[in-house]
């Protein structure tokens, strides 16, 4: 998630491995509950440069359309001295081309060239920004990756994980979003970037990265938008005891927004 692998990609970083003992929060339980389900892993360890490209193609569309579109820039790109440096200097169109699978291909090729421009203005290559990533306090590095047009938090945060192997991040992408307001463990009506404080405060450091992939492959396979598993009565989720199902009804089949439920009196 880049920011949402299917196997383990860890080869550096954070250790991720879970303290035994109690969980102090529902938040914090609830991803222990996830690693019932879904493999841990380190996080860390990617190239800072190439894992904000990559991140920047998943923006609205899936991996199986933005991993090809990354492959493609890859192979056209790579391997010609400083990838950054290549990408600044890349021909828009040429550059929208080869990574058109990943949809947006003309917005995109424009955030990936001015963020390249801006990668080698101010750090003078791909290098240098590796180790301002890995580095530098995480919130001037997350305040910096927002500054570049085009890259918002949830691209920022993924970067910081994967790339920098940060602890205590939690990216929220479109199923983080949902399924941390539907559980309750964020108010139903809290943005992306309220789900992530909220999220951050209540899980520790150590379980946030193996927290937003879980909760990422958990709301595919089980807690969809328009029909999470629990619709099929209690067994068929392995979450539903610890999920307040804020927007959804079982009883009724609806299912709506977290932040359009009904009042509670």
């Amino acid at each position: 998630m880049v920011e949402e692998p299917t196997e383990n990609i860890g080869n550096g970083g954070v250790d991720a491995a879970f303290a035994t003992g109690t969980p102090d929060t529902r938040a914090e339980a609830v991803v222990d509950a996830l690693g019932d389900s879904y493999w841990r892993t380190a996080y860390g360890g990617r190239d800072a440069f190439p894992c904000l490209v990559r991140t920047i193609l998943s923006q609205n569309t899936s991996d199986t359309a933005s991993q090809p579109a990354f492959d493609d820039l890859l192979d056209r790109y790579d391997g010609e001295g400083d990838l950054a440096t290549t990408l600044a200097a890349a021909d828009r169109g040429t550059l929208a081309d080869t990574i058109a699978s990943a949809g947006l291909y003309n917005q995109k090729s424009r955030v990936i060239v001015d963020a390249a421009e801006e990668v080698v203005a101010d750090f003078g290559g791909a290098d240098a920004f590796d180790d301002f990533v890995r580095e530098c306090d995480p919130a001037a590095v997350r305040d910096r990756l927002l500054d570049i047009r085009g890259v918002g938090p949830k691209t920022a945060d993924c970067v910081l994980l994967f790339a920098g192997g940060r602890g205590g991040v939690f990216p929220v992408d479109t199923h983080v979003h949902r399924i941390a307001r539907r559980m309750g463990l964020a108010p139903p009506d809290a943005d992306h970037e309220a789900v992530r404080e909220a999220l951050e405060a209540a899980v520790p450091a150590e379980k946030c990265g193996f927290g937003h992939t879980a909760m990422i492959q958990f709301g595919r396979e089980y807690c969809t938008a328009r029909k999470p598993a629990c619709l099929d009565g209690p067994e068929a989720c392995p979450l539903h005891d610890s999920c307040e199902r804020v927007g959804v009804s079982p009883e009724t089949g609806a299912v709506v927004d977290p932040s359009e439920r009904e009042p509670v009196d």
